[in-house]
């Protein structure tokens, strides 16, 4: 005999029915957005939480990199072999002191900036005054722009406020007495054999050097080294004398400052650098390296007139008197250097900070792969 449902088991069946229907709304409605008041609330403080965490994470690098320290990688071969193409550094804003920051541009980018927009710029107080023979980050100073968006370079300070710098056949001359290079800086080097054999290659590469190429009409070699490399092919018996290779005095070389000095890459100077509160007299053998400094970097209106004289700002004047310190830098690959010697001073307030640490280093002409540099300190 068939038994046929009783009214308890219709209703349990109505019960189950409706709660797999209530269970499948719940779930239609998750999908849509329109979750029950509880999960919505959680949902909410969760974007809450995540648009908090990454708004404190970018502010807090945003101001170590404003006011302490910024990665800064190397672009070209002008500090070799102090600093490699490819290596990564820190730079240090605490030792000349922060920069305010003066535009409002992307943040990490650096671009687009707000148009029409800039604020004074002013400088912290810092822990280390400047010292000739850092290496340091600063804007490119003949660049335009607001100073902070111009392009960072990173040269060697050999010049400070007050000093007299010159090249004499390419020896580097501070205050009258001889700058050295240094174990890990290089130029070019002037290789005469001992006899009529030429200089092999492999030999100049396995002391380090790079050779550029041969000196017209004759059996020596020009090549690139350290003072160390140098040396060590001097005291190669096929060598008879290694010799720093100098542009004579007198022939141009192209683009240097001050315009039309007749200065060289290789003899250059004297040229004092200029220093805060100093007074100098106007002359037409000093005008043209001050002119620029006067008009580029102090926002003066100046001119040379007639019969040596000169008005700044309208005014006749016979001296002038600097408003900031200046530097005079040059890099430690000492021929292959866009430096001071083509255009200039650099203005304390084009400085970014000090390098003071190498943290990583990719070698770019061998795929790229990791140098084993460690953290290596920068002097």
């Amino acid at each position: 005999m068939l038994s046929t449902p009783t009214k308890n088991s219709k209703k349990a069946a109505r019960e189950r029915e409706a709660a797999r229907a209530k269970r499948k709304a719940e779930r239609e409605a998750a999908r849509n957005g329109k979750g029950d008041k509880k999960n919505d609330a959680k949902r909410k403080d969760g974007w809450r939480e995540t648009l908090r965490f990454w708004g404190w994470a970018i502010l807090i690098v945003l101001t170590v990199r404003a006011f302490f320290v910024e990665p800064f990688r190397i672009p070209t071969p002008s500090m070799e072999k102090t600093l490699l193409v490819g290596d990564f550094l820190f730079v240090s804003k605490l030792h000349y002191g922060a920069r305010t920051p003066n535009t409002i541009c992307v943040p990490f980018i650096g671009k687009p900036c707000l148009p029409g927009v800039e604020f004074p710029q002013t400088r912290l107080p810092g822990f280390s005054e400047v010292k000739r023979g850092d290496v340091a980050v600063f804007n490119y100073p003949p660049e335009d722009g607001p100073i902070e968006r111009r392009t960072p370079y990173i040269k060697r300070l050999v010049g400070i406020p007050g000093d007299t710098v010159r090249l004499l056949d390419k020896v580097l001359y501070v205050n009258g007495e001889r700058y050295m290079l240094t174990d890990t800086q290089q130029q070019w080097w002037e290789v005469t054999p001992s006899g009529n054999a030429g200089v092999p290659r492999a030999r100049v590469e396995e002391v380090g050097a790079d050779l550029l190429g041969p000196v017209p009409n004759t059996n020596r070699v020009i090549v690139s080294a350290t003072p160390e490399a140098a040396e060590a092919l001097t005291a190669l018996p096929y060598i008879a004398s290694v010799e720093g290779y100098a542009f004579p005095e007198g022939q141009r070389t192209g683009g240097i400052f001050p315009e039309g000095s007749g200065f060289n890459r290789d003899n250059y100077g004297p040229l004092a650098v200029p220093k805060e509160g100093e007074t100098v007299a106007l002359t037409p053998e000093i005008w043209p390296a001050l002119r620029e400094i006067i008009t580029r970097y102090e926002g003066h209106t100046a001119e040379a007139l007639s019969g040596g004289r000169f008005r700044i700002d309208g005014e006749i004047v016979d001296s002038y008197t600097f408003e900031q310190d200046y530097y005079f830098a040059m890099g430690d690959n000492r021929d292959n250097s866009q430096d001071g010697r083509f255009w200039g001073f650099v203005p304390h307030d084009h400085l970014v900070g000090k390098a003071v640490l190498v943290f990583f280093s990719l070698d770019t002409e061998r795929f790229f792969l990791p140098r084993l540099r460690g953290l290596m300190p920068i002097r």
